[in-house]
């Protein structure tokens, strides 16, 4: 099975702010780019042999518990240059709360206003994440040069989160012109 190249693309561009463990890797990328994009231990593993592997990452030692330590190669940064300039790959919409909804009849009004109140509630607490990502971000001097590229994703986050929270109250005041039943 091919890797994918936007996996390849995480995997990369994450080592190229700075060398890490598999695990490490992961849990940067669950971290810090956690709020636009996942991979899971099953993605990273397999993505960090074939780099490895096509000469794009290389082994540094050992890091803690035996763990090897991966470091971006100047082919690396060569390839994760070509997967960024490479069409973004647009991806199928999957939104359980909106599927929930547009069966909304049968579930009922009350089991659908109690989803959007959780949809506008998580979206309130993203956005209490996003200041704590940008205070810290803000406060490590190192990555001064990648800040402003960083704040543009944590912009995008904030965004989204006050669309949704105004789509919540708007739905919800929708919402109270229907019974219970849904009519």
């Amino acid at each position: 099975m091919p890797r994918s190249g936007q996996t390849d693309m995480a995997v990369l561009g994450a080592l190229s702010i700075e060398p890490m463990s598999g695990y490490a890797l992961r849990e940067s990328i669950r971290d810090v780019l956690g709020h636009f994009w996942s991979e899971s231990f099953g993605q990273i593993y397999p993505a960090l042999a074939g780099l490895e592997r096509d000469g794009f990452v290389r082994r540094e030692g050992a890091a803690k518990r035996g763990a090897s330590t991966f470091a971006i190669t100047a082919a690396g940064r060569r390839r994760l240059r070509e997967l960024l300039t490479e069409p973004v790959q647009a991806a199928p919409a999957r939104n359980g709360l909106l599927l929930r909804l547009f069966f909304g009849r049968a579930l009922g009004t009350e089991a659908c206003r109690a989803l959007i109140a959780g949809a506008r509630a998580d979206a309130e607490r993203r956005l209490r994440e996003f200041d704590a990502l940008d205070a810290r971000t803000a406060a490590e001097p190192q990555y001064a040069d990648d800040a402003p590229f960083w704040h543009l994703t944590i912009s995008a986050g904030r965004h989204h989160a006050h669309a949704v929270i105004a789509w919540a109250d708007e739905s919800l005041a929708a919402l109270d012109h229907l019974d219970p039943d849904g009519r």
